[in-house]
């Protein structure tokens, strides 16, 4: 045999010795066993754990999406809340405006009819206190005068009270009619 290989081995130098394929073979076997009991569970482990690790992160990456949208539509939805109640206080606030300014437009309207209610009484007050004056200093000048033309004395008070009063009701008509 080893006149063969010695012949196989002269012949090709690239092919080796008999007994160096079978002990070749033999620790390829022995380091693949050991390989496949020992060192490729222990990949696969690594491997399962990193996936688990992986999937966890996608898992959890999610369920912090899912929060984060949950939070922002709770956000959006307070924010739309808050702007509809802004709306409706605005338009409380110009309602309540509006009629603050008709309460206070009717306060100045009553107050300047009860302004105009007091001159007008004022000046009727004024008007007949006047017209009792002048009524008076009337009847005195037409007493003197009627005294210079009559050429008696009309010192009597009730005769010349119902002079006077004669006299004044006769101008009161007479100016009546003119002044309509």
């Amino acid at each position: 045999m080893t006149t063969t290989v010695l012949a196989a081995a002269q012949q090709n130098p690239l092919i080796p010795a008999v007994y160096d394929i079978v002990w070749s073979a033999v620790c390829l076997a022995i380091i693949g066993f050991v390989f496949w009991k020992k060192v490729l569970p222990t990949f696969q482990k690594v491997l399962a754990d990193r996936t688990e690790k992986i999937e966890g992160g996608i898992a959890k990456a999610e369920q912090a999406q899912a929060q984060a949208q949950q939070a922002l539509a709770e956000y959006q939805a307070q924010l739309a809340d808050a702007r509809a109640e802004a709306a409706r206080i605005r338009d409380d606030a110009r309602a309540e405006a509006e009629k603050i300014k008709e309460e206070l437009y009717a306060k100045a309207q009553a107050e300047a009819a009860r302004i105009i209610a007091q001159g007008n009484n004022q000046l009727a007050a004024q008007r007949a206190q006047i017209v009792a004056e002048l009524r008076g200093d009337l009847g005195r000048m037409a007493v003197d005068l009627a005294g210079r033309v009559v050429g008696e004395s009309l010192e009597d008070e009730a005769r010349r009270r119902g002079t006077v009063d004669r006299f004044l009701d006769e101008l009161d008509a007479v100016s009546a009619p003119a002044g309509k």
